[in-house]
């Protein structure tokens, strides 16, 4: 004998009347993360749409410029310009929306076409060539930037109106206000023509001729050697602005009330100045990490070419210089794209640290 099973009621709570999967469903649906990862999709979207209307409102005809190329090794003029248009991967003769398609649909599958200047390679092997280079310079400078900036930061709220807090405060402001290129180009001057004491033409390019790339220590010694003076360049304007942002917060969190009850707790200075003064001054600073990699990125084209360091700002600049359209548009795509999502890591972090954001984001 078989009981049939009422119906709900009203009465039951509605949690348990909504199916399982629509619940788990709204929970992704309305997550923190979720929606800074559609957020930087949309910036992706909009950032590679923006490279391609550009690249095709240019002056210049980027098929013509190969077919002329291919032309000069001996190519008809007909055979030249099948091979640069099967090269660039889209045809620049059809309409716009369907540029447009191709063009999503190469970017989705990593295959925007060959690069102009390098026929044998891809515009995306072309690029990763370069960038893994320019990601290592500018992360190694950042954390220079981080471990230096926030201790000296830290250091000058605690010993505020001291001569350490007076010429440090001075130190950043300088490093901040003058631009990184600069600093670097005077560093070479006084050290490889005044003092002497500045291999700079041995520390060019990126690693010595005859060092085998591999995970070694010659390998990885070497390359640091050759990336000395990009990450101290990458890291000067940095470390200044992480000095006095570090040193407002923290001063502004010391005169907090919940810092003076553990202070009359009788707790140690150093487990005062971990567990409360230094997890909340940081929380202000945290957000700055992606803008300092966005900014050093972006910068990444003048401070490569003054250093003679082939990595993705001197490629780009290289690519403009001899109007190579494809690689300059994925370029600018995987650039913007690295900012992106090193500014998603800090957000999904801070987030992390400070529960409050996904609350008042909610």
């Amino acid at each position: 004998m078989t009981t049939a099973t009422a119906p709900p009621t009203d009465a039951e709570p509605a949690a348990e009347r909504r199916p399982p999967g629509r619940s788990v469903l709204r929970r992704v649906w309305t997550s923190y993360a979720f929606r800074r990862v559609c957020q930087s999709v949309f910036v992706i979207w909009l950032v590679s749409t923006i490279t391609f209307l550009l690249m095709h409102f240019m002056p210049g005809d980027p098929i013509e410029i190969m077919a002329g190329r291919l032309s000069s090794a001996g190519m008809t003029h007909d055979q030249a310009i099948a091979t640069a248009t099967n090269m660039i991967n889209y045809d620049v003769g059809a309409p716009l929306w369907q540029q447009y398609l191709q063009f999503l649909q190469g970017l989705v599958t990593l295959d925007l076409g060959n690069s102009l200047t390098n026929p044998s390679s891809t515009v995306f092997e072309h690029v990763m060539e370069y960038l893994p280079w320019t990601l290592f310079a500018v992360g190694a400078g950042v954390v220079l930037a981080v471990t230096v900036g926030l201790t000296v930061g830290m250091i000058m709220a605690y010993r505020r109106g001291s001569a350490f807090d007076h010429v440090m405060t001075s130190v950043g402001s300088f490093l901040t206000g003058v631009p990184n290129y600069i600093l670097i180009a005077a560093v070479v001057v006084i050290g490889y023509t005044v003092l002497d004491v500045l291999p700079f033409l041995e520390m060019r390019g990126r690693i010595t001729a005859g060092v085998e790339p591999g995970l070694n220590p010659v390998f990885i010694g070497d390359a640091l050697y050759h990336a000395i003076l990009p990450i101290l360049a990458f890291s000067f304007t940095a470390t200044g602005s992480f000095m006095l942002n570090m040193k407002a917060a923290t001063t502004e969190v010391l005169t907090e009330d919940y810092v003076t009850v553990a202070q009359a707790r009788g707790l140690k200075s150093g487990r005062i100045g971990r567990a409360y003064v230094g997890r909340n001054a940081l929380l202000p600073v945290i957000p700055q990490i992606a803008l300092a990699v966005g900014t050093l990125v972006g910068g990444s084209i003048v401070i490569e070419q003054v250093l003679d360091y082939p990595g993705a700002g001197q490629m780009l600049m290289s690519a403009i210089t001899n109007r190579d359209y494809p690689v300059v548009q994925a370029a600018v795509i995987v650039l913007a794209t690295s900012v992106v999502l090193a500014s998603l890591t800090v957000d999904l972090v801070l987030s992390k640290v400070d529960p409050r954001i996904k609350t008042e984001e909610a």
